[in-house]
């Protein structure tokens, strides 16, 4: 009883560590008094004049900076600091306007017949693939001079080469989107398209030590799941370019410096002691693109410390990329709240966050031994294995057979369904002597959760409470988690699921494709084909993630052979028809 008292006490400290607490110097977004703090800004965004507060910190200045708020002093003296809504629409008018920051752009590369389609069996299949594939140049953008001559005018950061947009809101690259964009964009043979946007990426660790959120200067505080690493692989495996491996392999290796040095904590179980990544904004103000938003969320708190645990639990999610979910929510005993206004998700140890990493460990360090560097292969994959024993021991639950996010808090397991369950499956980070073992029982949780009888994806969690990141939705990149995860073990059932699960969402992105001419950034787990919904925005079209999921689903399980499904789509498809 004394041993276990005093793990719990050390459990306590380790995690209480002063760089992971709020500190009481308030953290803005980033330096622009423009677009990350300010007056001006908290004025403008609680004024509620835009919908979506994304779009007022979206817009570019007619004037420098200083002129901008040389005008709002202005604004404000002459109303004594009260200006009306109509005085504030003026203002931003006056001085704001939504420029041509971004020009729309056919990557060179771009070929409408890839060899791909010409593999696929199913004609209905092969059409909708090719249609998907035509969907790039839509999404294409450069940056344009006014960013490269003015930065100091746009909230976007301008890098060098060309982009494929998520689509809809979302007119600047994002972080984890690229991993699956490129994925697409490489079985499209647009391969220089590719490496642009990969090289876009190291471009920012070098201008910032790491890759933000996005391509503005309000998502400097925050990151989003390390994937550059694993996007580099699927570039080298894909052209074998040693060159190009060994001139960037610096910048793949700060960024998960970065990584080590930022974002890990000190985790105990069973008085062991594990170093894993958490997901931590150092920032503890609202959001800016989502400021009124985060401002209602955080009201529920009536003093300063925890408001700003509130924001920096916002941003937190925010840098999970799943913004937001129950899987973030703590009530005093630990379990589930389902209220956005109780997230701390920078106090939950997430199991994709620790697979991804351990995956890209062990990718850099057979990357520094493919160039000759033994010693930083030796340092890498050092990191890596002890990263997989941390996934094991604090991660793994042998009675459910999965993994669990892990609260160290209250050292245990949190165990409800999430697809990131399944990541380490995704990634490969397990014992390879029982691949087939942990195929085998990750099968049996997945049947015995009844996932299988949602018709229209795998849902991001069992819980319905309004956010996007939760039932009934189902995101693209999460469908790979668990389909690539559970094929790639070899485990019979497993691959049986996996196969069933891909044939059933290729077919929920025909049908809403047909009825839509689009493709969704999420779509419904309860209703074949319909587009998903929650959370702080409409769903938004385009889209670049599932473009590129949905392509790579169809080359690994339409392309080989017939599928089994293919009547059940005709079928499904000629009643969606009537």
């Amino acid at each position: 009883m004394k041993l276990i008292h005093f793990c719990y006490i050390f459990i306590q400290l380790a995690f209480a560590k002063p760089n992971h607490k709020i500190l009481s110097i308030q953290k803005e977004s980033c330096d622009s008094l423009v677009y990350c703090q300010g007056t001006l800004l908290d004025t403008v965004q609680r004024a509620r004049i835009f919908s979506d507060s994304k779009t007022f910190v979206d817009l570019s200045q007619t004037n420098a900076p200083e002129i901008t708020l040389q005008n709002f002093q202005e604004l404000m003296t002459s109303t004594n600091n009260n200006p009306t809504k109509e005085q504030i629409i003026k203002f931003v008018n006056a001085n704001f306007v939504e420029s041509t920051e971004l020009e729309e752009w056919t990557p060179e590369d771009f070929n409408a017949n890839p060899d791909f389609l010409n593999k696929i069996k199913d004609k209905q299949i092969k059409q909708f693939a090719g249609d998907l594939v035509k969907i790039w140049p839509s999404l294409g953008r450069k940056i344009g001079q006014t960013v490269f001559d003015n930065p100091e005018k746009h909230s976007l950061i301008g890098v060098p080469n060309g982009i494929i947009i998520p689509g809809g809101r979302f007119k600047e690259f994002y972080y984890w989107d690229s991993y699956w964009i490129i994925e697409g964009l490489i079985l499209s043979e647009m391969v220089d398209t590719a490496r642009g946007m990969i090289e876009n990426l190291l471009f920012m660790v070098e201008l910032y030590g790491f890759v933000p959120n996005g391509g503005r200067v309000y998502y400097l505080n925050r990151s989003q799941p390390p994937l550059l690493t694993l996007m580099a692989g699927l570039y080298f495996d894909h052209t074998n370019d040693i060159a190009w491996l060994q001139k960037n392999l610096p910048l793949l290796d700060n960024e998960l410096t970065y990584w080590l040095d930022q974002k890990t904590v000190d985790v105990v179980k069973n008085c062991q002691t594990y170093r894993m990544a958490h997901y931590l904004s150092q920032s503890d103000t609202p959001r800016p693109e989502s400021y009124y938003e985060d401002i209602t969320t955080c009201k529920f708190f009536i003093n300063d410390e925890g408001r700003k645990h509130c924001y920096q639990g916002l941003k937190s999610g925010a840098e999970s990329g799943w913004d937001f979910s129950s899987r973030w929510f703590f009530d005093q005993e630990g379990g589930i709240k389902t209220n956005l206004t109780h997230i701390d998700a920078q106090r939950v140890i997430p199991v994709d966050l620790n697979a991804i990493l351990c995956a890209a460990f062990k990718r850099i360090s057979s990357f520094y031994e493919l160039t000759g560097d033994l010693q930083n292969a030796a340092k890498w994959a050092l990191v890596s294995k002890q990263w997989l024993q941390a996934i094991e021991e604090v991660l793994y639950d042998d009675t459910d057979g999965i993994w669990y996010d892990y609260d160290p808090v209250l050292s245990k397991s949190r165990k409800m369904f999430y697809p990131s369950n399944f990541a380490p499956l995704w990634t490969e980070t397990y014992n390879f002597a029982l691949k087939n073992e942990y195929g085998r029982r990750a099968a049996e949780y997945y049947t015995d959760l009844n996932i299988g009888e949602f018709k229209g994806g795998i849902p991001t969690s069992l819980d319905g409470n309004n956010e996007q990141w939760d039932l009934p939705n189902a995101w693209p990149p999460l469908q790979e988690f668990v389909i690539l995860g559970l094929w790639n073990t070899g485990n019979r059932r497993a691959k049986s699921i996996a196969r069933q699960s891909a044939e059933r969402w290729i077919q929920a992105n025909l049908i809403g494709y047909r009825e839509e001419t689009a493709m969704f950034e999420k779509y419904d787990a309860t209703k074949v084909g319909q587009y998903g919904g929650g959370g702080e925005y409409q769903v938004q079209k385009g889209f670049g993630w599932s473009n590129g999921v949905a392509l790579n689903l169809i080359d690994k399980f339409f392309t080989s052979r017939r599928p089994r499904i293919s009547n059940s789509i005709v079928k499904l498809l000629d009643e969606v028809e009537e």
